[in-house]
């Protein structure tokens, strides 16, 4: 493969993530905790953009309690960031080289 191919082949994979950031600029994902009591918000870009927790919990006797009720959440909030993404990306028709 010539440098001239890598290189096309580098700036079409450059634009399809750019593309792919496009579309993913406008989703985002809740997810909840604790019988709701923790509520997470997921951008997109993977960036937290909301957290509420409930008053009671930020008590010093619910400190573990509600370390892992965010994590619990962040976590969930991952996982369906990822399938939004993965599903944009078969949209999209893959990378070009990942097939």
């Amino acid at each position: 493969m010539s440098m001239f191919s890598k290189l096309k082949q580098f700036k079409d994979l450059r634009d399809q993530g750019k593309k792919l950031q496009g579309a993913l600029s406008g989703e985002s994902v809740t997810a909840r905790a604790l019988g709701d009591k923790v509520v997470l918000i997921m951008d997109g870009n993977m960036r937290l953009s909301g957290l509420t927790i409930d008053p009671e919990l930020l008590s010093p006797e619910k400190k573990v309690s509600l370390e892992n009720a965010i994590k619990d959440a962040h976590d969930d909030a991952l996982k369906k960031m990822q399938r939004i993404i993965a599903g944009k990306m078969q949209e999209m028709g893959g990378f070009p080289g990942m097939k």
